[in-house]
């Protein structure tokens, strides 16, 4: 069967055409914002949500960990029934669920409500980012505005991540319940915007069916690897407690493995990893959420425990890094298409290595202007630089037939990531500080010790990346999209 001819494919003259799609694209990104902004605006909010809750110490890293952890392991499978079932219809499965389970998390009385609210909370991400992501190649088929629509949307959901802190300090002040409650006038715009303006679309039919094998044990997997890396900060390496779910998570995988190499239709085709620029940007984007996302958690806790910071200057302090990393988004969106991905990458993880190693000469009583300030801005603007990107690098040549299962591999690889990262960079800084601590150094000093060398780590990581940049990425730009057989709305089912 031949490729289908663009000029005379109804799905792809209809997206290129449509004139809702940049209206489509306001949607989408809003609820991305949403969806972003719930894996960090609770950090800044714990010490409350602890108090009234009842929450022990370790019950309390459910809640943060809970999402990104269920939205991660779920997202390939949110990726595959978007573009099996129709990626507008999962979109709004996702932002039905995502609605109630924020509303029970606002409403919890209890510290078991609110972790089960969370985890319900990560499927709503699971079934409504694949789906809203992989949309965007559908309603922009010229390249160029595809890459336009891409940073934008990769953009707003960065800001949400970045502005989770600050948000979430403007609210606690109120109640750490409406850091929850302000989701729902989202996904009511959401649910009323969406049949409106944003077209049906899935993969042609032809006998596919639901990979629930490798679903289970693709996202059992990655759960339990990730808890028992979580489980290092408080346990020892040997201690069944870490061996017995990084042992079980290696076995699950492999056993994903040998099941999607024998399935007729598996979650994730092997010939999916087979484009290098694709497969290296996905290992990228873990990357890069691993150090960013720790950054962020382990300076709240610095500027908190160390410095004495109010929830609402903890918030307020991270104005800088939200409107650098925004130009940073808008200065890959202006030059992607010229310079190509990657240039910018190899410069983006540069900088933000270099934004890392003037965070690791942090003091335990360094001022906000002399230490804070200038990290946290070329953070931001290098990491802005670098998500594009990354996100164009993993969608490279990806079919229309897979853009949903290209989106949930990449969503993926950032939750996983994050978590990954987060749990491993934690756990060296805590250890170091503890080694100095039982050597008699104030308890501040080194706190502050552990953090920067944990910076550190995350600056030599990103140089390694860089050089992974220039071996393996091509240098990917503005270029046609291949046209694939999709189901045109006219020719989906209600």
């Amino acid at each position: 069967m031949g490729t289908p001819d663009p000029l005379h494919d109804p799905a792809l003259v209809t997206a290129e055409s449509d004139p809702r799609r940049w209206r489509a694209l306001a949607v989408l990104a809003a609820m991305q914002f949403m969806l972003v902004l719930d894996a960090t605006v609770v950090n800044v909010s714990l010490p409350k949500i602890q108090h009234d809750l009842s929450f022990s110490r370790q019950a309390l890293s459910w809640v943060p960990n809970g999402y990104v952890l269920v939205a991660g392991g779920f997202l390939l499978l949110g990726g595959r029934l978007a573009d099996m079932f129709g990626r507008r219809r999962m979109f709004l499965i996702g932002v039905i669920v995502f609605g109630v389970t924020s509303a029970a998390c606002g409403a919890a009385v209890t510290s078991s409500m609110l972790v089960a609210s969370r985890f319900a909370q990560g499927m709503g991400e699971a079934l409504a980012g694949p789906a809203a992501l992989g949309m965007i190649p559908l309603l922009f088929s010229d390249s160029r505005e595809r890459m336009k629509a891409v940073g934008i949307w990769g953009g707003i959901g960065g800001v949400g991540g970045t502005l989770g802190p600050v948000i979430s300090g403007l609210l606690t002040d109120v109640d750490w319940r409406w850091i929850f409650y302000i989701n729902i006038p989202v996904v009511l715009f959401a649910l009323i915007m969406a049949p409106r303006v944003l077209p049906e679309s899935r993969m042609a039919r032809g006998g596919h069916s639901i990979d629930a094998a490798g679903a289970i044990t693709v996202t059992g997997g990655v759960l339990a690897i990730v808890d028992g890396i979580l489980n290092v900060s408080s346990h020892s390496w040997g201690s069944w407690q870490v061996l017995l779910p990084l042992i079980g998570g290696i076995c699950l995988l492999v056993i994903m493995v040998a099941i999607e190499s024998r399935s007729s239709d598996p979650l994730v085709p092997l010939r999916f990893f087979n484009n290098r620029t694709r497969a290296t940007s996905n290992v990228l984007t873990a990357a890069l959420f691993a150090t960013f996302v720790s950054y962020a958690f382990m300076l709240t806790l610095y500027m908190q425990q160390i410095l004495g910071y109010s929830p609402l200057k903890t918030g307020l302090a991270y104005l800088p890094l939200g409107l650098a990393f925004g130009a940073g988004i808008g200065m890959n969106t202006a030059l992607m298409p010229r310079l190509g991905v990657k240039l910018l990458l190899t410069i983006g993880f540069i900088g933000t290595a270099a934004g890392m190693f003037a965070a690791s000469y942090l003091h335990a009583d360094s001022s906000y202007p002399g230490g804070l300030l200038a990290g946290l801005i070329v953070v931001g603007l290098f990491t802005g630089i670098c998500l594009p990107g990354l996100i164009n690098g993993a969608l490279h040549q990806v079919t229309g037939q897979d853009s949903g299962l290209g989106s949930g591999v990449q969503t993926g690889m950032q939750q996983v990531g994050s978590a990954l990262g987060l749990s491993i960079l934690l756990t060296i800084a805590l250890r170091h500080a503890a080694d100095h601590i039982r050597t008699g150094t104030p308890v501040a000093v080194a706190q502050t010790d552990g953090y920067t060398l944990a910076f550190r780590v995350t600056a030599i990581v990103l140089v390694i990346a860089a050089v992974l940049i220039l071996v393996l990425l091509e240098n990917v730009t503005a270029q046609p999209r291949t046209a694939l057989a999709e189901v045109s709305p006219d020719q989906v089912d209600s």
